[in-house]
């Protein structure tokens, strides 16, 4: 995951004393051993125990104790609190087996994308695909990303102008379809731990959509969801919303659950927060979680037939 030493060279040298370490989910496990070697190096050690789901939902609240927060899994938005050390996790795979993609691209010269964890091997991605003839270009993604690199709620890497055909490299379609949704382009996705490929297709997933913004449409009052998570607060755009639509309230949170909607007995909601929630966990919410974007389809202030994914600026 890191290299504890090196991680320990570096907390000395900022003269902590006491440290804050986080992690995402899936590395929740690594902390017993890392908490128990920096303990051994020398410092206290707080591990937060709190859900993480991205860069953008740092544990600040541990900074009233620690001089540093380890943030382990992601890479840094850009900006925010120096105290703060980012320690990407990184997933190796044999860059060859980018070329499974070549008997489903139709261009010569494609975009590539993928995610912060395969975000090291794009220049040997690259490199492959010459080697077939092909010529792939990247973009320096949005909010701080790296070359190449996306994130589930961002997509600037992915808008290339002299491309109609994208690569995304990464598991899951939820990028994926996200990179076909922001750029209208053609997208193929590789899942380069199996090997599988698929091009991406959104029909699906925009009948849903399109369901979801008219099973709303009946609610005579909507609840504006805004995260007070570090990099996901939108409340400014929230607040525009409200004085624009009458019918429309603001509701602070800072983890969005099921349960709290429930019980707020809205009958309808729109998420300025984190936004593969609408997208990924509808099923798991009492009444419709639309996008500010698919709201403003159901004021009839955009249309449907121009549908665009939502972003984080």
């Amino acid at each position: 995951m890191t290299d504890s030493y090196n991680l320990a060279r570096k907390l000395h040298s900022l003269h902590a004393r006491t440290v804050a370490l986080q992690f995402p989910e899936g590395l929740k496990r690594k902390a017993p051993t890392l908490a128990s070697f920096l303990r051994e190096e020398g410092f206290s050690v707080i591990v937060s125990g709190d859900p993480c789901y991205g860069a953008c939902d740092l544990a600040l609240d541990t900074l009233r104790h620690a001089d540093v927060l380890v943030h382990f899994g992601h890479t840094p938005l850009g900006t925010g609190d120096p105290r703060v050390i980012y320690e990407p996790y990184s997933i190796d795979f044999d860059p060859a087996v980018i070329l499974n993609v070549l008997p489903s691209l139709e261009s010569q010269t494609i975009g590539l994308v993928t995610t912060a964890q395969h975000v090291h091997l794009v220049p040997a991605m690259v490199a492959e695909l010459a080697k077939a003839g092909i010529t792939a270009r990247t973009r320096q993604g949005s909010r701080g990303c790296g070359e190449g690199q996306v994130l589930g709620c961002a997509f600037g890497a992915a808008r290339i102008p002299e491309v109609t055909e994208i690569l995304f490299v990464g598991t899951g379609i939820f990028h994926a379809l996200g990179v076909h949704l922001a750029t209208g382009k053609r997208v193929i996705a590789l899942d380069p731990l199996t090997g599988s490929v698929v091009a991406v297709n959104a029909e699906r997933f925009l009948r849903q959509r399109h369901a979801l913004i008219e099973k709303a449409r009946s609610a005579e009052i909507y609840g504006l969801i805004v995260s007070s998570k570090s990099g996901q607060e939108r409340y400014k755009a929230a607040k525009d919303m409200a004085e624009r639509y009458r019918n429309a309230i603001v509701i602070m949170v800072r983890e969005v659950c099921p349960d709290e909607l429930l019980n707020l007995g809205f009958p309808a909601y729109v998420n300025f927060a984190c936004p593969r929630l609408a997208y990924d966990d509808q099923s798991r919410f009492p009444a419709p979680l639309l996008t500010p974007q698919e709201f403003q389809i159901l004021l009839g202030e955009r249309e449907f037939s121009g549908y665009t994914i939502d972003e984080m600026e």
